[in-house]
């Protein structure tokens, strides 16, 4: 699809731009549905030291070994829920990994609040599934939604908007609510009130699950009414 842009010579010289300009509302929205997925991806893969070992007593090297088995079986699962994506729909696997994290949150830390070393490995193991559940059909989301010329520039500017308001503060986040309450359910409901707000911003995004995507969108919005009017 990149190489057919650039023999018909539709390379834009200011995609950035363009790509703001042309369809702010998907670089928006793509930034926001990775709430789900990247705060707590951030909270099970590295917040996770602080508190398995200073809350909940636990040695590093414990931590260390759950967290590496946990990117073992996120490696796994991952492919497994990009190939599900390609039959039940971009929104709604990406929408069915939002509930699931909403729910796991308060799994999560009720495992790792019982301080059994196995439920607690468990725990961090099947976090990095919860997050893959959501990072398997993302990328294709947000690729499929930016037109074809403008597609690697949306794509990149809202999957690394998300890093600025999702990813980098969490671990800030979760410990500033540890510290407040001295409880890890405000932190629960911190992942789920981002799985809400993944549920809603996906559902504004349109779904190209194995539809044409080598067009460019806006040439087709402009075709479609005059269809419409032929008929």
């Amino acid at each position: 699809m990149f190489q057919k842009v650039v023999e018909e010579e539709r390379i834009e010289r200011v995609p950035v731009l363009e790509v703001l300009k042309r369809q702010p509302k998907p670089v928006a929205l793509t930034a926001i549905l990775r709430l789900p997925e990247q705060a707590p991806g951030y909270l099970f893969g590295a917040w996770v030291f602080t508190y398995a070992t200073q809350t909940l007593g636990f040695s590093r090297n414990f931590v260390l070994i759950a967290v590496l088995v946990q990117a073992v079986a996120a490696f796994i699962w991952v492919v497994c829920c990009g190939t599900l994506s390609d039959y039940v729909g971009r929104k709604r696997m990406y929408m069915i990994g939002c509930v699931t994290m909403g729910i796991f949150g308060f799994v999560y830390f009720a495992l790792l609040n019982t301080k059994v070393p196995g439920l607690v490995f468990l725990g961090i193991v099947v976090s990095g599934m919860a997050v893959m559940t959501l990072y398997g059909p993302e990328a294709a989301l947000i690729a499929e939604s930016f037109t074809p010329r403008l597609r690697y520039s949306g794509t990149s500017l809202g999957y690394q908007l998300a890093s600025v308001i999702a990813g980098g503060p969490a671990p800030f986040i979760a410990t500033a609510l540890f510290a407040t309450f001295a409880s890890s359910l405000p932190i629960a409901l911190y992942i789920l009130g981002c799985a809400i707000i993944g549920i809603i911003a996906t559902a504004l995004l349109t779904d190209y699950t194995n539809k044409d995507i080598s067009e460019e969108y806006d040439r087709a919005q402009v075709a479609q009414p005059a269809r419409g009017t032929a008929d």
